[in-house]
């Protein structure tokens, strides 16, 4: 709409029109054409361009609060979501079904979810066992000569 204030104020040319608004010069060509046939109605938004999601806000927010209480609770025997997993809970929740694959872009996208890896550990670990070691054995290696030079 600052294009066709500038087009009817004139004076202006579609150079400096694009420059002011950061746009590319043909941008602004197409918008003058759109203009000098419709008027500013010409240049008002469509709307959203592409398809429609097939998951509504209500619907998104349902599968959110499903997926935040775990897998576990979803009633998988651990906790680990997978892409299958949790198209099974979007059409549990919603009855829209997804391909597994393009359940990622949704998280991703949508939700705004990031990729994670569940921290490798062996089960025999002890945690403790290695904090003292890490306290009265580290010490002295580490003062060791040529331990940890490089």
């Amino acid at each position: 709409m600052r294009a066709a204030d500038m087009f009817e104020e004139g004076g202006i040319t579609k150079a400096e029109i694009a420059r002011r608004l950061g746009v590319a010069h043909q941008t602004v060509s197409d918008w003058h054409e759109l203009w000098e046939q419709g008027g500013r109605d010409a240049l008002r938004a469509k709307g959203r361009a592409g398809r429609l999601p097939k998951l509504n806000a209500e619907q998104l927010a349902k599968v959110e609060k499903a997926l935040l209480k775990g897998a576990e609770a979803n009633g998988y025997d651990n906790d680990l979501w997978t892409l299958a997993r949790v198209a099974e809970v979007i059409e549990r929740v919603t009855g829209v079904g997804f391909h597994p694959h393009s359940v990622w872009r949704g998280l991703r996208q949508q939700l705004g979810w990031t990729h994670q890896r569940p921290a490798r550990r062996a089960v025999e670990r002890d945690g403790e066992a290695i904090d003292r070691w890490i306290k009265t054995r580290w010490p002295s290696i580490k003062k060791a000569p040529g331990v940890g030079a490089r």
